[in-house]
């Protein structure tokens, strides 16, 4: 039996992650996610696929972010017609996701073709459509955290909570059968133990290989203390020393969450009632709703504050949801006392946009970044200390205080990463991927460096690699 994994996505890149598994003549692919960065980074989205979509049997999904399942309706589009296997919470979040990224893809194209129609050239058409997005909903198969399934033939997985967003996954796929059988873990993203709403990432015991997401795997997040205590200061001294707004560019699903859950529980100690909070973002408030209907799967202390507070739900109770654009809109005219949660996380599109047009040129706002930022992103260039960003074709100058709060982050850090690794018996090869190169080469180096957990092997997967998983437990490698 003929096992390869190749990998042609978010390798030694941050974004659009894809691998594909193939077994004799079936193929699965574990996610197929949306390239996201500059202008170039994003242009590659319209490359054809390294297959063909038609010869692709399932789908297994990680979790909904758009760089893991954003190009799912480019595949359906281009052919794909088979079931995509993934948490039911991630069905839930990608029938509100994917629809956003096909609108915007329309919106986007739209105002393009304006610009292109103006040097006689011809239209563009969008990455993909509503249509495809909806039919690509139609061909989810939900499952639950710890549930076998056989999704081609001699492939079995099982997913389990990796603590990094409502619904996400790590996946164990068991290949072949009898004696010859490799067991393969897909890590997805992994979260962070001890973080608020959700559980903490499941450890596993064993496995032939493992392919690990390498984020932040040279760098370690703050505490949970000193994270706290860092932003209550930044409130504190908003309020008694520059009186403007505050701007949280935030990931719709999960960062938002989180933030909305943390005014809650914070509300008197951050004096927050001088304020008034604003998620405005449609599709973040249609996934607080998902992340409310799926009560279960949160944290002990998330749950047991819920029933000690019938009523307030702390979600819910002390945020104002901005739906329509008028709505949006008139925020931009109130100059001090709000506190606005909108996306995207990396500032590269939707109602942050504005917001940052409006306030990052004002020294009495603060700009709180609290997410991972991609290379040529709006976000990375603010990180990078930018003293300008061209918005809606306009050169702002920066001039609102930033804050980059790292500790909010939802990725492990190196020592996360290393613990959930180590957790495995007998250091089974491990390959890296969903990391930049300076982090994955310094995972790589850290990792080695202990003789009682350096894996049998270790590689960064490049593009178009393909590893024979017949001969694991060593790494055999065909470049691209």
């Amino acid at each position: 039996m003929r096992m390869t994994l190749q990998f042609l996505g978010a390798t030694e890149e941050v974004t659009g992650s894809c691998h594909l598994l193939s077994i004799d003549h079936e193929h699965l692919l574990l996610d197929c996610g949306l390239i996201q960065g500059g202008k170039a980074d994003e242009l590659r989205n319209h490359d054809p696929f390294a297959f063909d979509p038609e010869s692709i049997s399932a789908v297994v999904l990680s979790h909904a972010h758009i760089d893991h399942s954003g190009r799912l309706p480019l595949l359906v589009k281009a052919g794909f017609d088979g079931p995509i296997y993934t948490h039911k919470a991630t069905a839930e979040l990608c029938a509100i996701m994917l629809k956003d990224a096909a609108m915007l893809q329309s919106r986007d194209t739209e105002r393009v073709n304006k610009k292109r129609a103006k040097h006689d050239l011809d239209p563009l058409e969008p990455l993909f459509t509503v249509e495809d997005a909806e039919q690509a909903i139609t061909q989810f198969v939900p499952l639950e955290y710890g549930q076998v399934t056989r999704v081609i033939p001699h492939v079995d997985i099982c997913l389990s909570d990796a603590g990094h967003i409502l619904g996400s996954a790590l996946v164990e796929l068991w290949l072949g059968e009898g004696k010859s059988q490799k067991k393969v873990i897909f890590s997805g993203d992994l979260g962070r133990a001890g973080m608020p709403i959700l559980r903490n990432p499941t450890l596993v015991d064993t496995a032939d290989l493992v392919l690990m997401e390498s984020t932040y795997g040279n760098r370690f997040h703050r505490s949970w203390t000193d994270t706290l205590a860092e932003l209550k200061d930044i409130f504190a001294k908003t309020v008694n020393e520059s009186q403007g707004n505050i701007l949280l560019p935030a990931f719709s699903v999960g960062r938002a969450q989180e933030l909305l859950y943390l005014f809650h529980l914070y509300a008197k100690e951050w004096d927050l009632g001088r304020w008034k909070i604003c998620l405005d973002s449609p599709m973040a408030i249609e996934a607080t709703r998902v992340y409310v209907n799926n009560y279960p799967l949160m944290d002990e202390d998330f749950k047991r504050f819920t029933r000690q507070h019938p009523g307030q739900h702390p979600l819910l109770s002390n945020v104002e949801f901005i739906q329509t654009t008028e709505e949006s809109m008139a925020l931009n005219e109130v100059h001090k006392g709000l506190i606005i949660i909108a996306g995207s996380g990396m500032c590269n599109g939707g109602r942050i946009r504005s917001h940052l047009e409006h306030n990052l040129w004002r020294p009495e706002c603060d700009v709180i970044i609290c997410g991972y930022q991609a290379l040529g992103t709006p976000g990375r260039a603010l990180v990078d200390g930018a003293e300008e960003l061209t918005i809606h074709g306009n050169s702002i100058k920066v001039a609102a205080k930033l804050h980059t709060v790292g500790g909010l982050s939802a990725h492990a850090d190196q020592a996360e990463l290393l613990r959930w690794y180590r957790h495995f018996e007998g250091q089974p090869p491990l390959i890296l991927v969903h990391g930049e190169p300076d982090a994955q080469h310094g995972l790589v180096d850290v990792i080695n460096q202990d003789p009682k957990t350096k894996p049998q092997a270790t590689a960064i997967a490049t593009h178009g690699d393909r590893l024979d998983l017949t001969a694991l437990p060593q790494l055999v490698w065909k470049p691209a």
